[in-house]
């Protein structure tokens, strides 16, 4: 059986989900609720950290994000094209993309396929920002992770897949 570990900084117990439950006389299954509320406070949390872990390099989660998938995709894309790949709006790709290009790390240009529509670049000096920043990036991302074993990270990816595919739940009309 997996260790359970204590809740803590403001994350609920399972005593607490099952009073909630009571109250409201529901049958719902206490532990199924706290898991998803201890990943819902989890998210909250490793958001911050994130935010915290980005700025340190001059940059947001958003704004690596966005860069990562210029990288990625050849250096170029569209707006709309970033915006389905980050699973944002448009409007919040623009205003990504604008502060990024006023550091210097991407550019727009006209869309060659397109002449009506704009392709985002990425420049060489947010080349040479995602390669600066890599080293202690990634190393910080595995130190992250250290305390699971192999088999246990690829146990919590299958876990977190499945989870992700449920999330809809929480927003479905």
């Amino acid at each position: 059986m997996a260790q359970q570990h204590p809740a803590g900084n403001g994350a609920p117990s399972l005593d607490q989900a099952r009073r909630q439950l009571s109250r409201y006389g529901l049958a719902a299954d206490p532990q199924a609720v706290l898991v998803a509320a201890r990943l819902m406070a989890a998210g909250a949390r490793l958001g911050q950290a994130g935010e915290a872990h980005f700025a340190r390099f001059g940059l947001s989660t958003g704004r690596y994000r966005l860069l990562a998938e210029l990288e990625d995709h050849g250096g170029e894309k569209s707006p709309s094209q970033l915006a389905a790949a980050l699973g944002v709006s448009r409007a919040t790709v623009t205003g990504l993309v604008d502060g990024l290009e006023r550091d210097g790390l991407v550019t727009r240009r006209p869309s060659a396929e397109d002449g009506r529509g704009n392709v985002v670049i990425l420049t060489a000096r947010g080349t040479q920002r995602l390669r600066d920043m890599a080293p202690e990036h990634f190393d910080r991302m595995q130190t992250m992770v250290a305390g699971l074993s192999i088999e246990e990270r690829a146990v919590f990816l299958d876990l977190l897949g499945r989870l992700v595919e449920g999330m809809s739940a929480l927003t479905d009309d």
